[in-house]
């Protein structure tokens, strides 16, 4: 009987750890992208923060979304949160410019500083990884949710874990995504 009870335990321990392995590889510090300017942005290094997602577009009605997305930025960064800026052209085409255009746009229509990545596609058959993993239950281990228009925002958790997809009409200083930021 004894024998039993630690083969059991045994089996337990292992389940327990490779399910722990499992949500480790869910995390979004599995992903390196490039930027506007072609260097590495790597997200493991933003381990311990919470993070923001959203994929922006410069020929949108949602485009002036940069303004309060600029200012909940550099009211929060000091308190661990970060904002990441994916430019995408796949709705209507609203996003044209090249990585080099839209680096210029941001600084000179909103002075974004957060980080904006290089331009990707968010949904259909070229979707980025990054977005698949956003989208995908499967390989995010919380949700699944669909990327309906630019300017959809992803909140990711101080561990990495994805945690709510909020829709693009709703603003980034919306009293839901401030009450997450300050954990209440």
């Amino acid at each position: 009987m004894r024998y039993l009870t630690f083969i059991y335990f045994i089996i337990c321990m292992t389940t327990i750890q490779v399910k722990s392995q499992e949500k480790t590889n869910q995390s979004i510090y599995q992903f390196s992208v490039e930027d506007l300017y072609g260097e590495i942005f790597d997200f493991s290094k933003l381990k311990g923060k919470k993070i923001m997602i959203v994929n922006t577009a410069s020929k949108c009605g949602l485009t002036p979304q940069y303004k309060a997305l600029q200012s909940l930025y550099e009211k929060f960064s000091e308190t661990d949160f970060v904002i990441v800026g994916f430019p995408a052209n796949n709705f209507l085409w609203q996003e044209p410019g090249t990585n080099e255009e839209i680096a210029e746009f941001c600084a000179q229509n909103y002075g974004v500083t957060f980080p904006m990545m290089g331009k990707v596609s968010v949904v259909g058959s070229n979707q980025h990884p990054i977005y698949s993993f956003l989208t995908k239950k499967k390989l995010n281990g919380s949700i699944d949710s669909m990327v309906t228009w630019n300017f959809q925002k992803f909140l990711i958790d101080e561990n990495g874990y994805v945690v709510k997809s909020i829709s693009p009409r709703r603003q980034p200083d919306d009293e839901e995504i401030i009450n997450w930021i300050n954990g209440s």
